[in-house]
């Protein structure tokens, strides 16, 4: 998945428009404008489509963070330079607050089978034996399952 789509799937999910969108991504450190999340919310064939870097999709991560749940501190997060699926998928964890049953139950949302000790591989580290990658498939499935929890009539 690339990181457009995970933008454009939070924004439907969550009834986010450009501007709120925009101040999601200063909450996490980077500043835009609403323009420029136009932009990176466009179809890979439209004109003005800007590829979405992976720092820049960890600042709104880390805005969605401090929007849901509020600051850590006075300090803002720094963004990630590389973000992989399973970070996105930690910090969506993180970000609604939720625990391995309701991640479970999201993914039942779309009739998506996962164990407990499947879902913990993901937020292990890479070293340990245990690690699994999360592919575009998983994350995938869990983003629609979100849909299906936030935006139930889509």
């Amino acid at each position: 998945m690339s990181n457009n789509d995970v933008l454009r799937t939070l924004r439907y999910t969550f009834y986010y428009h450009d501007h709120k969108m925009a101040e999601i991504f200063n909450l996490g450190g980077k500043s835009v404008f609403a323009e420029e999340v136009n932009h990176w919310l466009k179809k890979e064939d439209e004109p003005e489509f800007a590829k979405l870097q992976d720092k820049d999709l960890a600042a709104f991560l880390n805005g969605l963070i401090i929007l849901k749940r509020g600051p850590k501190d006075d300090s803002t997060p720094v963004a990630e330079k590389t973000l992989d699926n399973n970070a996105i998928l930690r910090k969506l964890k993180i970000a609604l607050d939720m625990k391995d049953e309701d991640m479970l139950e999201v993914f039942g949302l779309r009739g998506f089978k996962l164990s407990k000790h499947e879902l913990s591989a993901f937020f292990r580290k890479p070293s340990q034996a245990q690690y699994r990658e999360c592919k575009d498939q998983i994350l995938r499935n869990f983003l629609q399952g979100l849909q299906l929890k936030f935006r139930p009539t889509a």
